[in-house]
């Protein structure tokens, strides 16, 4: 399932980071990889913010469904 539909609390492992190459890298960038440790911290209209290897990181809803859990 997409990290938009994530619960609040709730650790989860990323599965897949999808969108084009750009995206992807961004994403990497930051550390959303297959296998880390997330959860959701917060989410406000679609946008979250999650706990990702000890840092906070605020995505929006059209990076977050790119991230599936």
């Amino acid at each position: 399932m997409p990290l938009t539909m994530a619960s609040i609390g709730e650790a989860n492992t990323i599965r897949k980071v999808g969108g084009n190459e750009e995206t992807k890298r961004f994403l990497e960038n930051l550390g959303f990889v297959a296998g880390a440790e997330i959860t959701v911290v917060s989410a406000i209209g679609g946008n979250v913010i999650v706990n990702i290897k000890d840092s906070r990181v605020a995505i929006n809803q059209d990076m977050a469904r790119h991230i599936m859990v």
